[in-house]
């Protein structure tokens, strides 16, 4: 009896330390290089982030200004790029007339001169507008940027001309399976090439559309997010990776990452080996996942030779970290 458990007892240590040395980044592979650098919303204007909810009109909260880009134009796209960005992050919104705007918010109320929903204008109209007319950092006492934003709020085409060699991340704002069919159908007539260069991200509804339309197109949504990182938790011991973190963005909370095997380098090794493209983001504690790595503290917590993604809503200064500071 002695020697059989004995026996066990070594099978079980073999077992283990293979689960073990399967799973360590000591004798991963390490890319090398820097990070790729993910810019939420481009060069934007921060505002307030306590207490936020679906409705809050982040435009009337803003901070005091540092610079004067507007998220979401080309303008603001170009600085990011310029500042070290390797991907920049977008909002779309179908058109009456048949075109996606590119513009954060749901109602035009908040930061424009405008009113309604967004999709429900037409992308004539939406170019008439001024993008910067809500934005105030006293209350509304003075609008800095009123006046400064008329004709800027671009199509997701004039993004592609702009830029057509740049990473993209397209964010779908609605739950709309028809949005992600008109999507798919814009993205199907960009040649295959430049279909790798861009991820999109959004509503259950809508990426499953995208997804099945568009299958090289890596994607994400709430759903297969959760399911990703889930299953990896509970399994990916094994080496398997789950098929919703497969050709997909996947984005990994700073606080979650430490319950990933093989965090760091052997996890970017798996989702990059499945057509995947990793991204840390700042702690998540419910709602959306838009907390980004923004500031030295939360960079502190990746390891030093990390080399995969980071979301940031501060480019200038997690580039300049990070030494993609192209300055």
């Amino acid at each position: 009896m002695g020697r059989k458990l004995r026996v066990t007892a070594a099978i079980v240590i073999a077992v283990a330390a293979a689960i073990y040395v399967n799973n360590t980044s000591l004798l991963a592979p390490h890319q090398g290089g820097k990070p790729v650098l993910l810019a939420h919303r481009g060069m934007a204007q921060r505002f307030d982030e306590r207490d936020l909810k679906n409705d809050t009109c982040t435009a009337a909260r803003m901070l005091p200004p540092v610079h004067d880009y507007l998220e979401n134009t080309l303008r603001s796209m170009r600085a990011s790029f310029a500042a070290g960005a390797d991907v920049v992050e977008l909002d779309v919104h179908p058109t009456s007339d048949g075109e996606f705007a590119v513009f954060h918010d749901w109602t035009l109320d908040c930061r424009t001169d405008g009113v309604g929903v967004t999709r429900a204008q037409s992308m004539a109209k939406l170019k008439t507008l001024d993008i910067g007319y809500g934005y105030t950092a006293d209350g509304g006492k003075t609008f800095p940027f009123r006046g400064k934003g008329v004709g800027m709020m671009p199509t997701l085409s004039e993004v592609f001309a702009a830029f057509p060699d740049k990473q993209l991340l397209i964010n779908v704002k609605s739950r709309d399976p028809d949005e992600g069919e008109k999507l798919a159908g814009v993205l199907t007539t960009l040649p295959a090439g430049r279909r790798r260069t861009i991820m999109v991200y959004g509503g259950d509804e809508p990426i499953d559309v995208i997804r099945r339309l568009a299958p090289d197109v890596r994607t994400i949504s709430r759903k297969s997010i959760k399911s990703c990182l889930a299953r990896y938790i509970g399994y990916g011991w094994t080496g398997l990776v789950p098929a919703a973190c497969r050709n997909a963005m996947v984005l990994v909370p700073i606080n979650v990452a430490p319950w990933l095997w093989g965090w760091p380098d052997r996890f970017v090794a798996r989702m990059n080996g499945v057509n995947s493209a990793a991204f840390a983001l700042g702690p998540y504690s419910g709602g959306e996942f838009s907390t980004g790595i923004d500031t030295p503290e939360l960079l502190a917590r990746l390891p030093q030779s990390y080399s995969g993604g980071i979301w940031t809503n501060e480019i200038e200064t997690v580039a300049r970290l990070t030494g993609k500071s192209n300055d």
